[in-house]
Formats: structure tokens, sequence, C-alpha cells
């Protein structure tokens, strides 16, 4: 299958969004992907997808996966064709909400029990001065998990991806 041409500027947007991707931890072919439909005038498949950046099918099956998770492509119906169609989430808030949400929001909550288990190493510590300064870092981070507790929620709200009720749940997202 042979690569349609991209013009120039389409291929900047496309470099622009690849670079952008890099910087918060996401595979070059994820900014490639959202860079192309960003540009499209109209909704692409994955066959336009594949063909237009000479990616394999695995890579941008992979890559619209990955974005519908983030809520930075949204599926449209063509009419009279059986393919999913793909338009790029075009609101920043809505783009940095999923991001949030989806990519920070799991590590967050990943957090308590890692720090139960810093603790445990801490007070397995024989030296007595690394033990108190352990316990002193550790106290600062569970300060910061209460801060980022509290905050988190505040800036989904903020930024119209979550609700002042899931924000007062008891289970701690860190």
């Amino acid at each position: 299958m042979q690569a349609e041409s991209l013009t120039a500027w389409e291929f900047s947007f496309i470099e622009f969004f690849a670079h952008a991707a890099n910087l918060i931890g996401l595979p070059k072919s994820i900014g490639e992907i959202y860079g192309l439909l960003f540009c499209a005038s109209a909704a692409l498949n994955l066959d336009d997808l594949q063909r237009r950046l000479n990616i394999s099918r695995g890579s941008a099956s992979q890559g619209l996966k990955l974005l519908r998770q983030l809520g930075a492509v949204q599926v449209k119906t063509v009419k009279g064709s059986k393919k999913d169609h793909y338009l790029p989430e075009l609101s920043m808030k809505r783009l940095v909400a999923g991001f949030i949400r989806d990519q920070f929001g799991p590590h967050l909550e990943s957090g308590s029990p890692k720090l139960n288990k810093i603790e445990a190493l801490i007070e397995n510590e024989a030296n007595l001065e690394r033990r108190l300064h352990g316990i002193q870092r550790l106290r600062t981070l569970r300060i910061w998990q209460k801060g980022l507790q509290k905050l988190l929620p505040l800036i989904l709200v903020g930024l119209g991806g979550g609700s002042l009720k899931a924000a007062d749940s008891t289970r701690p997202l860190i």
C-alpha cells in the first residue's frame, strides 16, 4: 500500500502533535494519528490513517484505541460505509481532562499501597539517621497525597471532566 503524500502544512501539524505526544510520554504514532485527524477536513477511517501515515494496521488500531480511551477522538458513522470513521476532539478542556483522568488518575490511585510499602522498608532501616530522614520524606509524600486527593477532582470539575460528587468519594485518589 503506497502512502498518500501529505502537504507541507499537514506534515508540520503531524510533527507538532507527535512531539507533543512524546513530551507527555505517549508514543509518537499517537501524536501522528491525532495530528492527521486534526488536519483532515472529513472523518477518516483506519485504512485512511494507515495509508496516509504509512504505519502498520496494528499501530493505527492501537493508537486509535488509546486516543478513544483518552477521549481525544470521536467515532462517526459515515453513510454508506461499514467502517468506523474518526474525528479529533477539538476542546482543550476535554483533552486535558481525559488525559488527567485516564493517565494520571490510575497512578494516583496506586499511591497509597506504594507509600505503605515504603513505610515498611523505612521501619526496617537499621541506621537511625537514615530511618528518621526516610520518615520525614514519607510524611512529605503523605501531605502531597492529601493535597492531590483534594486538588485532582477540583481540576477535573474545572475542566468539565468530573463532578463534585465524584470528588467527595471516600476512595483515595493516591
